[in-house]
């Protein structure tokens, strides 16, 4: 009967060793976890979004024209634009080549218009060859 209650003994310590390890081991992760968490806290703190520097959208050049933003979406910087006689903000480029475009057009609408003025032409008119208009037109504007 003794040899039965030594096994019993060496069992129950055994037992008891399993029993305190395992929550040995569930304090530690408790403790463990709750410093990792500030450690954490401080590691993965959230970054504040970066403004865009760049304007998109309907307003982009006006934006950018009036100094909200660095440049549009196409790249445009402020030096790039200019205010156009309607008030509308264009690029510079694109309104030097509508210039250069209407300049070439230029002297035959002058032309149409004074030809207008002279027969007193009111409202729609087509320009074909052989009216009179045309005719008006094409001696001012050869002349």
């Amino acid at each position: 009967m003794a040899l039965p209650m030594k096994a019993m003994k060496a069992a129950m310590k055994v037992m008891k060793a399993k029993a305190m390890k395992t929550v040995m081991k569930k304090a530690t992760k408790k403790v463990m976890k709750k410093a990792m968490k500030k450690v954490m806290k401080k590691v993965m703190k959230k970054k504040a979004m970066k403004v865009s520097k760049v304007a998109k959208g309907k307003l982009a050049k006006v934006v950018v024209f009036k100094g909200g933003k660095e440049k549009t979406k196409a790249g445009l910087k402020k030096s790039d634009l200019v205010k156009s006689k309607t008030g509308k903000i264009v690029s510079r480029k694109q309104h030097a080549q509508g210039k250069k475009a209407y300049s070439r057009i230029k002297a035959w609408t002058d032309a149409c218009q004074k030809a207008r003025k002279d027969l007193g032409i009111k409202g729609f008119v087509a320009i074909k060859k052989g009216t009179a208009f045309y005719k008006a037109a094409k001696a001012i504007y050869t002349a």
